[in-house]
């Protein structure tokens, strides 16, 4: 199971940081990604890390204001949002990749790659 925490109303330019926090052993065996979802519209990939934390990539939207990052020892995944724009408002969501392997780096971009989502947590950004 995925929880995310950490959203909440935050100004343009501001600085937000979720945190996603997995239960059970096998955390460290799969990448981990953050999606995601505004009112009306699908849901879109933000960014993913490898089973390690040594390969990351980021959306092009986010790229350079977004970093992920993990804690295999806390089970955890994080995302620092900065520069926040209100475009930036949605449900953030975490996930498994579940075609992760050890034999790669790879990280993957596409919601159906993806399960075990968390519930999600709100990310408001006032203009």
């Amino acid at each position: 199971q995925l929880a995310e925490s950490g959203g909440g109303l935050v100004q343009a330019g501001g600085s937000v940081r979720l945190s996603c926090t997995a239960s059970g052993r096998t955390f460290s065996t799969y990448n981990m990604g953050w999606f995601r979802q505004a009112p009306g519209k699908e849901r879109e990939f933000v960014a993913a890390i490898s089973w390690s934390g040594g390969n990351t990539y980021c959306a092009d939207a986010v790229k350079g204001r977004f970093t992920i990052s993990r804690d295999n020892a806390e089970n955890t995944v994080s995302l620092q949002m900065n520069s926040l724009k209100p475009e930036d408002t949605a449900v953030y969501y975490c996930a498994a990749d579940l075609y992760s392997s050890s034999r790669t780096e790879a990280v993957r971009n596409t919601t159906v790659s993806y399960g075990y989502w968390g519930q999600g947590t709100q990310v408001t950004v006032s203009s």
